[in-house]
């Protein structure tokens, strides 16, 4: 994914759409200072707009917010409601890029995050993990990127004080994409 052109990685201009089935948009959060928790969203959409060169490429996502899931049920719906992601009143999360740089396999994709109706600027750090074409004809372009964000940033302040010091969950929040796009027909 060179500055100058993309058509060097295989990828060709146009719309690729998310395949959500095959991707995953995940997190993790230190828990009680010595774990971590890690968890999935299970309903996504997004765009993947590949210009002539990277300054010209614009990815938006947009994540059920309601859609969580971390493998236990009671922190599930502690994490949908109001104390976290509220999402009654938030259902979503979106991302919608800023600006794409890098080269035929590293890249930094900067934009927006809205978490609970507040908007932060991100840079997520990732990796292009090439093109195929699978077996019913459809051609694939897969990515893996990460970035940390303050959750207290985004409105996500609930916390509870441990015996020993410290505080139940951390504020820092690793959200890690693996992500596969199909190129629209």
């Amino acid at each position: 994914m060179s500055t100058a052109t993309i058509e060097s990685t295989g990828l060709t201009q146009g719309t690729w759409n998310l395949d959500s089935s095959h991707s995953t948009v995940g997190f993790s959060v230190r828990h009680a200072g010595i774990s971590k928790v890690r968890g999935t969203f299970s309903e996504m959409e997004g765009a993947l707009t590949l210009g002539e060169t990277l300054a010209d490429t614009t990815v938006t996502a947009t994540i059920q917010a309601a859609s969580f899931n971390s493998g236990d049920a009671n922190r599930d719906a502690h994490v949908r409601g109001a104390d976290f992601f509220d999402v009654e009143v938030f259902p979503t999360l979106t991302f919608t890029s800023t600006s794409v740089s890098g080269d035929d396999e590293d890249f930094a994709l900067n934009g927006e995050l809205t978490i609970r109706g507040i908007t932060h600027p991100v840079t997520f750090k990732g990796e292009f993990h090439g093109v195929a074409v699978d077996a019913f004809g459809a051609t694939r372009a897969g990515f893996e990127a990460k970035t940390v964000i303050s959750r207290k940033e985004f409105g996500l302040t609930w916390n509870a004080a441990l015996e020993a010091g410290g505080v139940l969950v951390s504020d820092k929040v690793t959200i890690i994409l693996d992500v596969a796009f199909v190129q629209a027909a």
